[in-house]
């Protein structure tokens, strides 16, 4: 899927350019039925050509480590700092998926993101969406991006 590819190359381009870590995309197949347990659960909306909601969900040692590179600094709890990164790298995938979709002559418009830490997180709505996601493994352990949508 076109998207799917979109989302990958972004978040790929996210942590290259801005965090500085090796991140690899996983095929579903790794890990069947094996979603990375969430502590950290950021989410975005989109609105125009293509509407619904990408997120980002990862386990806390993951948002950790990712706060701590991007903050050239160690990171040792859940807070702030963590919500404050873990929602700008939504924002910066999002802005990259954006880009790809204007590249293909679709307009979309972004809210504001929101990150919750918590447990047990899940999300739910868009009826009729479709769903893709997409799992990348790091060296600070799995996460999640995923993309909720219906086309205009």
């Amino acid at each position: 899927m076109e998207l799917e590819k979109n989302l990958i190359d972004a978040t790929l381009e996210v942590f290259a350019s801005m965090i500085f870590i090796d991140i690899v995309p996983e095929s579903p197949a790794d890990h069947p039925g094996d979603e990375p347990d969430a502590n950290v659960f950021s989410l975005i909306g989109l609105a125009g050509d293509l509407k619904g909601i990408l997120t980002i969900q990862c386990p806390a040692e993951v948002a950790l480590g990712v706060t701590g590179a991007m903050l050239g600094m160690e990171v040792t709890e859940l807070g702030e700092d963590v919500k404050d990164a873990i929602g700008e790298i939504t924002n910066m995938v999002a802005g990259g998926l954006k880009v790809a979709l204007a590249d293909a002559g679709r307009k979309i418009e972004l809210a504001i993101p929101s990150t919750v830490i918590g447990k047990s997180i899940r999300t739910s709505g868009l009826s009729g969406a479709t769903r893709a996601s997409v799992r990348f493994a790091s060296p600070l352990g799995r996460f999640a991006v995923e993309l909720r949508f219906v086309l205009s």
